[in-house]
This record gives C-alpha cells, structure tokens and sequence, in this order.
C-alpha cells in the first residue's frame, strides 16, 4: 500500500502523520481533541488528511493508534462498570492496599477509589497453597448463585483468585460458569492479565482492566467502523505502553497496556530520531497540553518498568519508565489560600483552552505567559490557521495572578513560566540523578507542542549543554507510531532458589512463556520464526522485597544461571552500594519479550540549504535580559548548516523553539535542530 498513517490523541490536539513509503515524503496535521468522542477526532483527522493529499483509504496500508483514552477514563472516573470474584476474604483488598501514605506528612490526600465498588465484589469460597495446589476445591454451586446476583448495570467482570499465577484452575471455572450466567458482560483473568505474585497489586490491575474494557471495546469498534466505511482495508493497531503495537483485539482484552499510549510512542520516535543524529543519551521532554513527561534514553534504549501508578491504583503492565507531572501549555496558574502563586496541575484541556486561544477560558495558564511575554506569536498559531488573542492572555493573567499577587502582569507572566520550568526540571531530576544518571552526559530531546519553548531554559538548570529539536516536535508522538515495531511482553512468576536445584523451575516457566507468545503471535497474524525473543530473570536476595530486572541471551542452562547471579551481585552492588554474595539468591518471575520487526517509513531529509529571508522582530522576555528585540524566524527557511546565534524565536506549524541569550540552534541533515550552551561540545 501507498502510505502509513500514525494518529495520536492528546488532552488538546489529535495529531495525524501521513508517511509515503516509496519517498519518505511526509504530512502533517493537528486537529481540536473531542474528549467527548475521541474517536470522531480521529476519524476527522483521517478524513481531512487523506484530502488534503488526495488519497482514499484504500491507498493505505497501515494505520497506528496512540491514546489517552484509558488514561482519563480511570483519572475522570468515567469506566465502565466493573464486578470483581475474590477468594473468600480478601474482597476487601483493594480498599487495604498496602497501608502506605503516599506523602507522609500530609493529612488530606484523598484516598484512591478502586475501580471496583464494594457492592460489585463478590467473594468466592476456594483456595490454592502458594505452590499452586488445592486447599478448597471451588465451591461452584454457590459460586453460580452469587453470579445469577450479579446487577445487570455491571458490563466487565475480572476474576482475581489467590495464588491463581501457580494455577489458573480455579480462575478458569469460574470463567466457564460466567460465561453462561452472564454472556453479556466483559471477562478478564488475572492468571492471563497479570500472572505474577503480590495479590494486591495483581487484584488491582484485574479490577481496572476490567472496568476499562467496555471503554475500549465502544472506542475502537466505533474507529473500526469508521475505517471501514472509509475504504481503509488493513487493521489498525494501537501502541502499548510497551512501546510496541498491537492489534486492536488484543488491546479490547487488555486495555490497561494502553496508559502510556500516546507518551511512549513519542519516546520510541525520540530514539529512532536521535539515533539518525548519532546522539544515542537523552533525557525526552515532552510537553503537552496538560501534563510533561521525561523518560531516560541510554544507547538508544528507553528505561523500562513493570510497574505504574494510575490514580492511586498500581497497575502491573510493561511499560516505558516515563515521569510525568502535571505542568502543560494548559495548566492552569492561581493563587493558594495562603498568598503563594502556583501553576498546575489543572488544566484548562482543549475546551476551554487558554484564555489567548479564544475559546471561552479566562483564567491563565502556562500558555498565556508565554504570550504576554512575546515568546508566541501573538497573532495566528499553526502556520495562520488557529487565530489568538493576547489581550485576553494579558486580561486573564492581570486579573487571578498580577492583582492578587499585587505585582505587575510581566512580572505576574514571567513568575508563571519561572514555577513551570521548575517543577518540569524536578521531573527531570527523577528519572536521572534520583536514580543515579549523571544527566550533564545526555542531550535534552524536546518534543511536544510546548518541549521547545522551555527546553534551553531546563537544560541549563539540569546543567545539560545541548538540547535537541526534532523536525516535527508537535508531532512526535505519531511520528513515533510508524517507527514502532509489533512487541508482546510476558511474565511468569516462579519464586525459587537461582541454582541448580531451581533449574528445572526456571526452563519450566520459560516453556510456559514460549506457549504463550507463540499463542500471541498467531492471533497477531506474525511470523514466529521472525520474532526477536528476548529473555530476563527478575532476582532478588531472599528476604527482599524489591528485585532487579537481568536479561539473558537465552533460556539459561547451570551456567547460564549462575552467571546471571554473578551479573546481579555487581549490579546491585551498583545500585545499592552493596552487595552480599554469601546470601541467597531467589528468581522470582521470569520474563519473555517478543518483536516482530516493521519496516518504518524511510527518513525524510530536509531540503537543502537556501539563504533565509531578512527575520522579522518582536520584543520577547527572556529571564538574563527582560525583553529585548528578538529575531523571528520561520523553521522551514533553515536549511542544512544554518545557524541562529540567540536570542532567537523560530516559528514552526506545531511548536515554537526558544533560543536564549548564550545558546546557539545549528540545523542539521535531517532538519533536527541541535542548541548548544555556549558553544559548548556535544552532549
């Protein structure tokens, strides 16, 4: 086929890319978010892109989601109804948790709402030992009665029994019994979404996988119907927060590997595009509409976790290790009962927007203070087609922060900007030097509709000298969905000795990964022989309770494993700054990885070098100088090797670059933008 389509859904724009195989050629296009109806957005999106190049949909050959839509399902409250089974005393776990505070010191945290209600728990009379064996065998016929009560307003149903990741027996009749109760509803297993030990955070995932799939399932039929009556003929797929696709049916089984959907494919684009410009550490800095996120790179390989965190809940699933918080171009500046100024983590989202946007917003946000202090065009946004309005910023900014904080509104403005890099240099703070990366050694990859205008200015707190612009910043997210490849990520978990005598447990739990990707890989449609598999132990000393993650070059052998001991000693000697190599080592899950390659669209190069047009000028703030007459330029006039000392605007459809004073931007072969502090070497 013809082109690849990449569409990601954000809080404020739905961005669409559309990549011609044969050339490389690429368009771009952002459309209004409908969080009312994400999926119109995308559709429309489609419609107005396929015109604007002149294509139908049957000259497409493959189309790649990315979606918030889970995400603000669970932070809204707004899933689906969701019945959970339980072995008989432990309804209640997911109200217990773990009986930590998440911030000590405070008395007000409002406590997370499990997304299952109580009334919608049903608890089942069975129990398994923890090696797998029957205690209880499974009371069915109260079990079915307990199902014949289940409301009929309930539209998913998970089931999570004890110790059902050593034996799915339990688990898988109660199933069957459900399956004829009540055909109607939605089913998940916690022995097939999340077969690893620790039942709280195992009940946890169940519970919100569950309540996402009625969600899921209404969003992608609608865009599947959409494709159809478009004449689009391939199946979509969807990124995971893997950083991998997947069809859309295993997504509507699985719906909680969506939460890092969108995020995540901005960082595999950020990889794939730093890799072309030999620059293989970065630290990505995406800012949205709503919220930052920040991911470490290191030799091209985004950090990785199996583990988040949505609303309260902890949610097992594979995942890219992204910080995010929540400061965006929307988020919203106000002022405390106590006098201090504050920026997010509300945001004024696509409706109303900024109060410059025009919209319907009064109240100022992160965008806004970039407008009173000229470091946006104060007259049109994309490229001319999104119209402003700067007295209203200026309006909205003098009225909650300049009069209440009794100051002046550039100083009111540049406050506002002050608090938001702040808070997105902390986050940046977490994935690097919190965890032990030196970030001096990484260039910052700024992305996002908002990465570029506050990039330098985080950079240089961080102590980092270079900062790296991709061509299409506001369009990373999916640009990075053509440049992703199918991916599946499975966990086993075995708990025995690392060594010879938990051998045999070891290669067991490997048979029963390799059963499960290849069951994966067929219902994917992909070749097993040509995925990439890769192997990791995850091992601990005995009596931990955390572990660390130890690839492996294959299912390992006596050697094998003893090696892969040997390797965690020194890393936990890295991490911890100790290590006891007497002790005890346990393998507590073992883990498969399975890639089915894709190839990505070819690397559009950037034209030529041409001599730019004379600048033009605006008066722009900047914190080392206040405002000073600023050059104004327009990204499509640099080519190759051009080069823009700072202070420097440059103005693109989807994003605008701050150069400050003391920075220079060099445009490189591929029409990324490379600001060095200084002129200081490449990070």
């Amino acid at each position: 086929m013809r082109y690849w389509i990449g569409i990601d859904t954000g809080g404020t724009f739905t961005d669409v890319v559309l990549a011609e195989m044969a050339t490389g050629r690429h368009r771009f296009l952002k459309v209004p978010s409908n969080p009312a109806d994400p999926a119109e957005a995308v559709l429309r999106g489609l419609d107005e892109i396929l015109a604007e190049e002149g294509a139908t949909g049957a000259e497409v050959g493959a189309i790649a989601l990315g979606t918030t839509l889970a995400t603000n399902a669970v932070l809204e409250g707004k899933t689906g109804r969701a019945a959970l089974l339980a072995t008989a005393g432990f309804a209640d776990l997911l109200d217990l948790g773990r009986q930590r505070r998440p911030h000590l010191y405070n008395l007000d945290i409002p406590k997370p709402r499990p997304a299952v209600a109580e009334r919608d728990r049903i608890e089942v009379r069975e129990r398994l030992d923890a090696a797998g064996a029957v205690v209880l065998a499974l009371d069915e016929a109260a079990l079915e009665a307990a199902l014949h009560g289940i409301d009929p307003g309930v539209q998913a149903v998970g089931i999570c029994l004890l110790h059902s990741y050593r034996n799915p027996i339990h688990e898988e009749r109660a199933a069957a019994l459900l399956r004829r109760v009540r055909p109607d509803v939605h089913l998940c297993l916690s022995s097939e979404i999340s077969p690893e030990f620790r039942e709280y955070e195992r009940s946890a995932t169940t519970a919100v996988n569950a309540a996402l799939m009625p969600v899921m399932h209404g969003y992608l039929a609608r865009f599947r119907d959409g494709m159809r009556a478009r004449g689009l003929r391939g199946e979509p797929v969807v990124m995971q927060s893997s950083g991998g696709l997947v069809s859309t049916a295993t997504l509507q089984r699985r719906p909680v590997n969506t939460f890092l959907s969108g995020p995540a494919g901005g960082v595999i684009g950020a990889a794939m595009v730093g890799e072309a410009a030999g620059i293989t550490d970065l630290v990505t800095f995406d800012i949205g509409g709503t919220s930052t996120d920040v991911c470490l790179v290191k030799a091209g390989r985004p950090a990785r976790s199996g583990l988040q965190e949505m609303a309260g809940q902890p949610v097992r699933a594979a995942c890219i290790d992204l910080h995010t918080i929540g400061a965006g171009g929307g988020s919203l500046a106000w002022v405390d009962a106590g006098g201090l100024p504050k920026v997010g983590p509300q945001s004024a989202g696509s409706v109303p927007g900024p109060a410059c946007y025009g919209k319907g917003g009064s109240c100022p946000t992160v965008t806004d203070a970039n407008m009173v202090l000229g470091r946006l065009n104060p007259v049109a946004l994309l490229d001319g087609r999104m119209p402003v309005f700067p007295e209203r910023a200026r309006a909205a900014v003098e009225q909650h922060m300049a009069v209440p904080l009794g100051m002046d509104v550039v100083r009111a403005a540049a406050g506002i900007l002050e608090i938001a890099n702040v808070n997105m240099t902390g986050a940046v703070r977490v994935i690097s030097v919190e965890k032990g990366e030196d970030p001096r050694r990484c260039a910052l990859f700024a992305f996002g509709g908002g990465g570029p205008l506050h990039a330098a200015e985080v950079a240089e707190a961080m102590g980092m000298r270079r900062v790296l612009v991709p061509a299409h910043p506001g369009l990373m997210s999916a640009i990075g969905l053509l440049a992703a490849d199918i991916r599946g990520d499975f966990g086993l978990t075995c708990l025995t000795p690392a060594g010879p005598e938990g051998l045999p447990q070891v290669q067991a739990a490997f048979a029963d990964l390799g059963a499960r990707c290849d069951a994966w890989a067929t219902a994917e449609g992909v070749d097993i022989a040509a995925l990439r598999i890769e192997h990791a132990l995850d091992l601990r000393y005995r009596g931990q309770s955390s572990e660390l993650v130890l690839p492996l070059s294959a299912v390992p052998d006596a050697a094998g494993l003893a090696a892969c001991v040997e390797v965690f000693h020194r890393q936990h000697a890295e991490r911890f700054g100790y290590a006891m190599p007497h002790r005890a080592v346990e393998v507590v899950t073992a883990r498969l990885v399975a890639v089915a390659a894709r190839q990505a669209p070819p690397v559009e190069r950037s034209a030529s070098a041409s001599e730019p047009p004379p600048p033009a000028h605006r008066e722009v703030w900047f914190r080392a100088t206040g405002f000073v007459r600023t050059p104004v330029l327009h990204r499509a006039t640099l080519g190759p090797g051009a080069v823009v000392a700072g202070p420097a605007v440059i103005e693109q459809m989807d994003t605008t670059t701050i150069v400050p004073p003391g920075w220079t931007a060099r445009a490189d072969a591929q029409g990324n933008l490379l600001l060095d502090h200084d002129g200081g070497e490449p990070a």
